[in-house]
C-alpha cells in the first residue's frame, strides 16, 4: 500500500526527484573520496614531511566539502519541497474523498479515525518520504561506493565486510519484523484516544450534569494507559536496534585494526590505506545505520499508508450521475415512490415501501414515534444517502440523477441537530448563497425570529460564532439554521424536528411567518410535538419504517389509532379537538 500511495501520489515530481537523486550521487561521490584523498596526504605528504603535497591536496579536499556541502544542501532542499507537497497533495485527496462521503461510509469510518487518517496518518507518510529523499537515497550509493573504495585499497581486509554487512542485515530486519504490527495497533489506539478526548469535549455539559468526571476521567487513563504500553513495547524494540549496530560497528572497527596492522607489519598494506579503510568501514556502517533509521519509520509509514488507501478507495454509496439533468420542468414537486431503506447489515430496514407527495404552496408533515424514521425519510431527499429501495423523485426526476449543485440549490434541510461554522452570524447566513446582501440576511433573520438577539449581539451580523454554535443557545441555533435555509431560497423546504428547541411562543410566531415566506414552496416538516404540525395541508403518519396514516389532523384523529395516541400523550382530548 505504502508503494502504491508514493507512485501515485509522486508520479508530478518526477523532475525534482531525479534532480534531488543526481545531487545526492554528487554528494555521496564527494564523500567517498575524501578519505582516498586523506589516505595520499599521509602516505605522500605527512610520512615523507612534504608540506607541498599537504596543502596541495589539503585544498583539493577543500574544494570537494565544499562541493559535498552544496549538493547536500540542495538536496536537502529539494527533498522537503517534495515531501511537504506530497504530504499535501495526500491530505487534499482524503480530504475530497471524506466530502463525497455519505451519512454511511463517515459512520463506518467514524469522525475521530478520519481525522487521525488525515493528518497524523499522512504526517508519518510525509516524514518517511523526507528521511528517504534525504538519508536513504544516499544509503545505498555510500553502501555499495564504500565497499568499491575498501575493495580498492585492500581485497583481503575487505572480508571483514562479508561479515559485517550480513549481521546488520539480519538484527535490523528481525527488528523491524517484529514492530510493524505494534504499530498498527498504535495508530489504532490513537484512534480510541482521539475518539474518547472528542466525546469528552463534545460531551462536557453531559458529563457535569451527571457528575461523571472520575468515570470519564478512568476512561480516557485506560485508553491512554493502552497507546501508552504499545508505544513503550514498539519503543524497546527500536532501543535495542542502535545497540545492537554499534555494537557490530565497534567489533568490526577492532578486527579492520587488528587485521590492518598485521597488513602493515607484513608490508602489503601502508598507514593511510588503513585509515582510509577505516574511513570506508564508517562510511558503510553509517549507511547502514542510515537505512536502520529509515527501517525504524517503515512499518508505521505502511500501517499509516494502508489506513489512507482505505479511506481512498472508498467508494462513497451516493455515486454522482454519469449524465446529470441540469434543468427540471416542474417546480418544488417531492415524491416518494416505494422508498426503502436498509444500513448495511441491519437486522431490519428503516422504512419499508414509503409513499410521500408533497406539492409547492402546501405543507406537509410527518410525524412518528422515536425510531420510526422520519429523519432518514427526509435524509434521501438532499441524498444524505440513497434509497436502497424504490424512488426519490423532484420534480419528476429521481434525485439520483440530477446534479447535485442543482439539487442542493432545489432542496434545502434544516437538519435536526443544527451546525454552525466558526466566522460570523453573516458567514453562516451566507453558507448556502455567498451572494446574498445584508438585507436578505435581516429579512431572514426576522422570519426565523432571530432579528431581535442579533441584534442585541455585539457587531451584529458580524457578531463571532464559534465552532458549533456554542456561544449562543439551542433555540438561537436552530433558529440561525432556519435563517440560512432561508437566505439558500429553496424550493422545497425540509425541517427535520427544527423547532423542538423554541417555546410555543416563538415556534408559532416562527411558522405563521414562515407560512407567508414559502406561500409558493413545498414545505416538509417533521416533529415531535404535535403543536408544530397540527395545521399541516397533510400529515404523514410513521410507524417502524411504514406509512400508517395520511390526512388533515382531525380526519387523523378520527381513523388512525396510532396518530390518535401521539397527539393523546401531548393534549387532552378537547386540547386535541
Amino acid at each position: 500500500m505504502l508503494i502504491r500511495l508514493l507512485r501515485t501520489h509522486l508520479g508530478p515530481y518526477r523532475k525534482p526527484i531525479a534532480l534531488l537523486v543526481l545531487l545526492q550521487l554528487l554528494q555521496t561521490s564527494a564523500t567517498l573520496y575524501l578519505p582516498t584523498l586523506n589516505a595520499d596526504i599521509i602516505d605522500n605528504g605527512v610520512i615523507k614531511g612534504d608540506t607541498g603535497y599537504i596543502l596541495g591536496f589539503g585544498s583539493l579536499m577543500l574544494a570537494v566539502s565544499l562541493v559535498q556541502l552544496v549538493c547536500n544542501t540542495g538536496a536537502v532542499y529539494f527533498g522537503a519541497r517534495t515531501a511537504a507537497s506530497l504530504g499535501r497533495d495526500v491530505r487534499a485527496a482524503v480530504f475530497d474523498r471524506v466530502q463525497s462521503f455519505s451519512a454511511r461510509e463517515v459512520g463506518h469510518f467514524g469522525a475521530p479515525s478520519l481525522i487521525t487518517r488525515t493528518t497524523n496518518d499522512v504526517q508519518q507518510v510525509q516524514m518517511l518520504v523526507l528521511m528517504a529523499f534525504t538519508l536513504m537515497v544516499s544509503a545505498p550509493i555510500m553502501c555499495i561506493g564504500g565497499i568499491a573504495m575498501a575493495l580498492s585499497l585492500d581485497v583481503q581486509l575487505s572480508g571483514v565486510l562479508l561479515a559485517v554487512v550480513p549481521v546488520l542485515g539480519i538484527a535490523v530486519g528481525s527488528i523491524v519484523y517484529r514492530t510493524r504490527p505494534l504499530f498498527r495497533q498504535m495508530q489504532t489506539r490513537l484512534d480510541t484516544v482521539n475518539r474518547v478526548l472528542r466525546e469528552q469535549i463534545s460531551g462536557n455539559r453531559v458529563i457535569r450534569a451527571f457528575v461523571r468526571d472520575a468515570y470519564e476521567q478512568d476512561r480516557f487513563r485506560q485508553a491512554n494507559a493502552g497507546l501508552t504500553d504499545v508505544s513503550l513495547s514498539a519503543g524497546r524494540l527500536m532501543a535495542f536496534m542502535f545497540p545492537a549496530v554499534i555494537v557490530v560497528v565497534n567489533v568490526s572497527s577492532v578486527a579492520v585494526v587488528w587485521f590492518g596492522a598485521m597488513r602493515i607489519d607484513s608490508g602489503g598494506m601502508e598507514i593511510g590505506a588503513l585509515t582510509a579503510f577505516l574511513a570506508y568501514l564508517m562510511q558503510i556502517v553509517m549507511s547502514v545505520m542510515m537505512a536502520t533509521f529509515m527501517f525504524m519509520m517503515v512499518p508505521r509509514a505502511e500501517v499509516c499508508a494502508e489506513r489512507i488507501q482505505e479511506v481512498l478507495d472508498t467508494e462513497t454509496s451516493v455515486v454522482p450521475p454519469t449524465d446529470p439533468v441540469r434543468e427540471l420542468g416542474v417546480r418544488g414537486s417531492l415524491e416518494l415512490r416505494s422508498a426503502d431503506f436498509r444500513y448495511p447489515g441491519a437486522e431490519a430496514p428503516v422504512l419499508i415501501g414509503v409513499d410521500l407527495l408533497a406539492r409547492p404552496g402546501e405543507t406537509t408533515a410527518v410525524i412518528g414515534s422515536t425510531g420510526s424514521g422520519k429523519s432518514t425519510l427526509l435524509g434521501l431527499v438532499p441524498r444524505l444517502f440513497d434509497a436502497t429501495g424504490g424512488e426519490v423523485l423532484v420534480d419528476g426526476e429521481d434525485v439520483r440523477r440530477i446534479d447535485p449543485e442543482l439539487l442542493a440549490r432545489t432542496v434545502g434541510l434544516v437538519p435536526q441537530k443544527p451546525y454552525l461554522f466558526s466566522g460570523t452570524v453573516a458567514s453562516n447566513l451566507r453558507y448556502g448563497r455567498p451572494d446574498a446582501t445584508d438585507d436578505e440576511l435581516w429579512r431572514a433573520l426576522e422570519v426565523a425570529q432571530a432579528k431581535e438577539f442579533v441584534t442585541a449581539l455585539e457587531g451584529g451580523l458580524d457578531a463571532p460564532v464559534t465552532q458549533g454554535g456554542t456561544n449562543v443557545s439551542g433555540g438561537q441555533r436552530q433558529r440561525l439554521a432556519i435563517a440560512r435555509t432561508l437566505v439558500q431560497r429553496p424550493e422545497i423546504y425540509l425541517f427535520d424536528d427544527s423547532f423542538s428547541a423554541l417555546d410555543y411562543a416563538t415556534d408559532a410566531a416562527l411558522r405563521a411567518a414562515l407560512a407567508r415566506e414559502t406561500v409558493d414552496a413545498t414545505v416538509v416538516i417533521v416533529a415531535q410535538r404535535v403543536s408544530t404540525i397540527r395545521d399541516a395541508d397533510r400529515i404523514v403518519v410513521l410507524d417502524e419504517g411504514q406509512v400508517v396514516g395520511v390526512g388533515r389532523h382531525h380526519e387523523l384523529m378520527a381513523g388512525n389509532e396510532t396518530y390518535r395516541e401521539i397527539v393523546l400523550s401531548q393534549l387532552t382530548e378537547a386540547e386535541a379537538a
